[in-house]
């Protein structure tokens, strides 16, 4: 770290749990951002203000007049442009100092295995189950630590699945893929502005502890938000035995 980076992450180095070591992992690390909407946008600002060392933001939309109530990585500048590129163009301006990839594209499953092989740590923020058992699977495969969120309505949840444990419980022993499962998008059913920026500034907080190494992380348990009572809820996750993502023998990180 430079003096300059020692000025920018002062307030980092400050914190004895911290400190210049947990710093220096923080910008060697490589994220994956799936998804630069609503959860995305609070998650990439935190990330690349904390000083993530390069930060992958995959998103194969748009910027719409409706997704600035909520999507405050993009400005009224960016409508019709690639939410990819309107979200890197916002973290390069923050911190100069990291590295923004964008990739303008809806991964596919093989995408997503190439991808997620790249990083150490994956941050699912869609909103459709299809896509996050894709990235699940992914991140199963490759034993990466994924930190998942999601916010319709008044109502999120954030976890964290520290794939890198042989025993770790994945998104699939959560919510098992079901072909007749019923989603709520917010675009039909709303969404509480705040809450996401709530949820995915989680995600970043939780990302940033993973790959720093501080901390005890979100690793197998759910925790629940109410925005309209202002309350968490926390539920314990146990690895299912019968799981037919991760239930198999797999390789262990290094």
């Amino acid at each position: 770290m430079d003096d300059r980076q020692r000025l920018r992450y002062s307030r980092h180095l400050l914190l004895n749990e911290f400190g210049e070591d947990a710093q220096e992992r923080l910008l060697g690390a490589r994220a994956l951002v799936i998804g630069a909407g609503g959860l995305g946008s609070s998650a990439l600002l935190y990330l690349a203000s904390s000083g993530m060392g390069r930060i992958t933001v995959v998103d194969g939309d748009t910027v719409e007049l409706t997704n600035l109530q909520r999507q405050v990585v993009h400005r009224d500048a960016s409508i019709g442009q690639s939410k990819a590129s309107s979200a890197a163009a916002t973290l390069r301006a923050i911190n100069p100092g990291i590295q923004v990839v964008a990739l303008e594209e809806r991964a596919d499953a093989p995408r997503l295995a190439e991808l997620v092989r790249d990083a150490d740590v994956v941050l699912d923020c869609t909103d459709n189950f299809e896509t996050r058992h894709a990235i699940n699977r992914a991140c199963v495969a490759a034993s990466k630590p994924l930190v998942s969120g999601a916010g319709i309505r008044f109502d999120g949840q954030v976890a964290a699945f520290d794939l890198r444990k042989s025993g770790a419980p994945c998104y699939h022993c959560l919510f098992p893929e079901a072909g007749d499962a019923c989603e709520d998008r917010c675009a039909t059913m709303g969404v509480f502005a705040p809450l996401v920026g709530v949820i995915g500034t989680m995600q970043a907080m939780e990302a940033i502890k993973l790959v720093a190494g501080i901390g005890e992380t979100l690793d197998g348990r759910l925790q629940l938000f109410d925005a309209l009572s202002a309350r968490w809820h926390e539920v314990r996750l146990a690895r299912d035995p019968h799981c037919t993502v991760c239930g198999v023998p797999r390789a262990v990180a290094a």
